[in-house]
């Protein structure tokens, strides 16, 4: 049985890392309006922040992955405490399985997070002050 679920696991992990190594393309490259000779400062910027822009779905992807993966786990754990509750305590399972589902449900509380906070990048111009003007009349 113990062959058994580290194939499963194994397999498991293939899996993952393969859709992970498919998901998306993670390599920086030059705007193409810039030449390879003329790399300023500004157009570094650029291109990290152009890169940056695909953290949050791969974030989200490993996140999925990983929760299903936690829960399957979990899952297999609570099987052992049911076939042998004195080797196997049923803590284990239960850990594997809430983790599982915070990491499932992390990318939409993040999406939660980023509707409430804002993601334009319009800021909110500072409050101007007229100037107070005083006036003595007799």
């Amino acid at each position: 049985m113990n062959k058994i679920k580290q194939k499963i696991l194994g397999a498991q992990a293939a899996f993952v890392v393969g859709l992970l190594g498919f998901a998306t393309d993670a390599h920086a490259q030059f705007a193409p309006t810039t030449t390879f000779d003329d790399p300023t400062f500004s157009t570094i910027a650029r291109n990290i922040t152009q890169s940056v822009e695909e953290i949050p779905g791969l974030m989200a992807s490993v996140a999925y992955m990983l929760g299903l993966l936690m829960g399957v786990m979990g899952v297999i754990k609570i099987k052992d405490h049911v076939e042998n509750p004195t080797q196997t305590p049923m803590k284990d399972g239960a850990v594997r399985l809430a983790a599982g589902g915070a990491l499932f449900a992390l990318p939409m509380v993040f999406e939660a997070m980023l509707n409430t906070i804002g993601t334009t990048s319009t800021a909110i111009a500072p409050a101007k002050l007229a100037p107070a003007t005083f006036e003595l009349t007799n």
